[in-house]
């Protein structure tokens, strides 16, 4: 069955980037509640390899600050919430829980490059289907790569091993701080069908 045009719309036609947020909360129960829709999208062999750390508490944000870019530094502090969107280089270590049909593990953990690729595509994957699924709930999102994954690694993954990929800060967006939407790229300029 196909979504209606509302639905559509949520998800992608009106949907927006946001920079500015308004004080409405982001609970608890709503972050789980995109994690588990988020979490019944499809990765490679099921190795979920995503990470999430959401800051909430000001001294968490406060731990991120000297790791944002100068344009991402008040959005992020302003937001209800930031998820660190992170993945576990070691995911494969999971496997015969999440892919029980086969030995994935071994296709891993002998080949780091692999490996890597593998941990940064699916992550990457997860992180976009957990703005769908915030989107989906009635939250806004803003992505945002401006940052530095060293600092952000070190302050908060040293003792997990795992390594930051990009971030998202969370809420309910004020529509004042929204830029006109940009241009898209038609079909016929991008894509063809062989």
């Amino acid at each position: 069955m196909k979504l209606d045009d509302p639905a559509l719309d949520q998800l992608f036609r009106t949907a927006r980037t946001h920079n500015k947020w308004t004080e409405e909360p982001v609970t608890d129960d709503e972050i789980r509640a995109v994690f588990d829709l988020m979490k019944m999208a499809p990765t490679s062999a099921n190795c979920s390899p995503a990470r999430f750390l959401f800051l909430r508490s000001t001294s968490s944000k406060e731990r991120l600050r000297p790791a944002l870019s100068a344009g991402n530094l008040d959005k992020t502090m302003a937001a209800p919430v930031t998820a660190v969107v992170a993945y576990d280089p070691h995911f494969y270590e999971q496997l015969p829980k999440l892919f029980p049909h086969a030995d994935a593990r071994a296709w891993f953990s002998s080949n780091p490059p692999l490996a890597e690729e593998t941990a940064f595509r699916n992550s990457t994957l997860q992180g976009g289907y957990f703005i769908l699924a915030a989107r989906a709930l009635g939250l806004d999102c803003g992505p945002m790569s401006g940052f530095d994954k060293a600092k952000v690694d070190a302050e908060f993954f040293s003792y997990r091993g795992w390594k930051a990929n990009f971030l998202i800060n969370i809420g309910h967006g004020d529509p004042a701080g929204l830029f006109d939407r940009s241009p898209r790229f038609d079909f016929a300029e991008v894509a063809d069908i062989l």
